[in-house]
C-alpha cells in the first residue's frame, strides 16, 4: 500500500496551527505527526510542503454544476475540475436543473451523473415544490445532503408560496432544510416600480437590482423561515445571507447547539454596490450584492459565529446571457475556482483568521450537514487535504479559468495566495484540474 508524506506544513485544523506532516495511505489519513511525533513505518513518497499551509479539504454546501439539461454553460466534469483546482474537495449541487431534482427517478439520475462525472466527493439537494413533500420520507437520508427549499424566485415551478405546503415541509421532514429567503411579493411590487421608472429605457440599470431585490424581500423571508422552523423544531440553514438586518435572526451559540444556521457567500463578503460600476452584471447574483455596510456586517458575522458557512452559489452562465441589466441579465457567477484563495486574501487583510476560515469552509459544513469522516485533518478521517502556498503571486486571467462558461468576475485581480495541489481521497488533483486515470469522487455520506 502506497504511503505518501505531505511534510513540514503548517497544519491548520481545530483552532490550532501547527508545524507537522501527514502521512496518507489508502485514502485516509493514517497519521498525523506534529510536536516531533516520528514516522510509524517509511514512505513511498514525499512532499516537501516547507512554507506552505495544509489545510483540510473545502466542503462547498452550494453550487450549481448545470447538469443535466443547461451543459452548454456548465457541467459536472468542468466544474468539478474547478472546484479541486480551487482547493474544494466535497461539493453539494443544487435541483433546479432541466429537469429539476425533484422526483425520485430526478434524483437518482443526479446521482448516476454526478459518480460518472465529478472528480471530488458530492452529493446533491432533493429540490422541494409546493407539492412533493410526501417523498421526504422515501429519500435516504444517508446519501442526501438536505432539501432545497426556495422562497423566493427559481427555476420552474421550485417556488414554494402556499403557507400549508410550506408548514408540511417544515413539519415533514428532520432533514436540513436548506433555504433561499426572497419574498416574491416584495421583489415584483420593486421590480414593477422600477420598470416604470426605466420605461424609456432598454433595461433597468444594473446599480438598482439591490432595490429590487431588496434588503426587505430578504429579512421577510428569512424571519418567515427562521419563524416556521422553531415552531416545527425543524433543522434550517438560510442560504446566501446578504444583508445586515437578517444576522438579528441568528445567535452565536456554539455549533452543536443550533438547530438553524446560516451561509455568507463569497461574493457578498468581497463585493459591495459600488462594485457594480466597474463589474456590472458579471456580479449580478441573488440575493443581490448590497451596501457595504451590509458586507462589513456580514464580515463581522463569520467572526462573531452568527453566521456558520462560507460557501460560494457557484452559478455559471455564459457571458452572452448575462447582457442587459437588473432585469434581463441572468443571475449567478462562477466562483469556485478561486473561493479559497479569496478568503485568504481576506486573511492577509486582517479580516479574518486562517482557523476561522478553516472554521466556516471545512469544519462547520461537515458538522452542519453531519458528514462523514471529512473536514478535519484527523487519524482515519478520508484524505481531503489542500496545500496552500502565501506570498506567490498570479493574476486571474481568462485563460486560468476552468469553469466551462470561460469568465470570472474575478479576472486582472492578483492573489498572492497559490493551491498547490488538492487531494480528494488521497488522490491528487492539480493546479489545472486535472487528474490521474480517469479519478472519479465518492459520494458523501451522512449521518452514519
Amino acid at each position: 500500500m502506497k504511503r505518501t508524506l505531505i511534510h513540514n506544513a503548517t497544519i491548520v485544523n481545530e483552532g490550532q496551527s501547527a508545524k507537522g506532516s501527514v502521512v496518507i495511505e489508502d485514502g485516509r489519513i493514517a497519521e498525523v505527526l506534529t510536536n516531533r511525533k516520528p514516522l510509524s513505518a517509511p514512505c513511498d513518497e514525499t512532499i516537501d510542503a516547507t512554507g506552505c499551509y495544509l489545510l483540510p479539504g473545502i466542503i462547498d454546501d452550494h453550487v450549481h454544476f448545470r447538469d443535466p439539461g443547461l451543459t452548454h454553460k456548465a457541467d459536472i466534469l468542468t466544474e468539478s475540475r474547478a472546484a479541486a483546482a480551487g482547493g474544494v474537495t466535497s461539493i453539494m449541487d443544487m435541483p433546479n436543473t432541466t429537469p429539476a431534482t425533484t422526483t425520485l427517478d430526478a434524483l437518482n439520475a443526479k446521482f448516476d451523473l454526478l459518480n460518472e462525472k465529478c472528480i471530488v466527493n458530492h452529493s446533491c439537494y432533493f429540490g422541494a415544490t409546493n407539492d412533493n413533500y410526501s417523498e421526504f420520507g422515501k429519500l435516504d437520508k444517508h446519501r442526501v445532503c438536505g432539501i432545497k427549499l426556495f422562497m423566493g424566485s427559481s427555476t420552474g415551478n421550485m417556488l414554494v408560496d402556499k403557507m400549508n405546503s410550506l408548514l408540511n415541509i417544515f413539519n415533514g421532514t428532520d432533514m436540513l432544510i436548506a433555504a433561499h429567503c426572497e419574498d416574491q411579493e416584495t421583489i415584483k411590487n420593486n421590480l414593477t416600480k422600477y420598470k416604470d421608472m426605466f420605461a424609456g429605457e432598454n433595461d433597468i440599470p444594473i446599480g438598482k437590482h439591490p432595490y429590487i431585490r431588496s434588503s426587505a424581500a430578504c429579512y421577510a423571508s428569512s424571519e418567515l423561515a427562521v419563524r416556521l422552523a422553531r415552531i416545527a423544531g425543524a433543522r434550517l440553514h438560510i442560504l446566501h445571507v446578504s444583508t445586515a438586518k437578517e444576522l438579528q435572526l441568528f445567535n452565536d451559540y456554539s455549533l452543536s447547539e443550533k438547530h438553524i444556521t446560516a451561509e455568507a457567500c463569497v461574493a457578498h463578503l468581497l463585493f459591495t454596490l459600488s462594485d457594480y460600476r466597474t463589474l456590472g452584471t458579471r456580479i449580478k447574483c441573488n440575493p443581490a450584492i448590497k451596501k457595504q455596510a451590509d458586507r462589513d456586517a456580514l464580515r463581522a458575522a463569520v467572526d462573531s459565529g452568527l453566521i456558520d458557512v462560507i460557501a460560494t452559489d457557484h452559478a455559471p452562465h455564459l457571458l452572452s446571457e448575462k447582457e442587459g441589466g437588473a432585469s434581463k441579465a441572468m443571475s449567478g457567477m462562477p466562483m469556485i475556482q478561486f473561493s479559497l484563495v479569496s478568503m485568504l486574501q481576506l486573511v492577509d487583510e486582517g479580516v479574518f483568521t486562517l482557523e476561522t476560515i478553516v472554521e466556516k469552509m471545512c469544519h462547520a459544513p461537515a458538522q452542519i450537514y453531519r458528514i462523514n469522516e471529512r473536514g478535519y485533518i484527523r487519524e482515519g478521517y478520508r484524505a481531503d487535504l489542500v496545500l496552500v502556498r502565501p506570498d506567490t503571486p498570479w493574476e486571474v486571467t481568462a485563460d486560468k479559468v476552468l469553469s466551462k462558461c470561460g469568465w470570472s468576475p474575478l479576472e486582472g485581480h492578483t492573489f498572492n495566495w497559490k493551491v498547490e495541489r488538492t487531494f480528494a481521497n488521497g488522490h491528487p488533483v492539480y493546479s489545472d484540474g486535472m487528474v490521474d486515470d480517469a479519478y472519479r469522487g465518492e459520494e458523501l455520506r451522512f449521518g452514519e
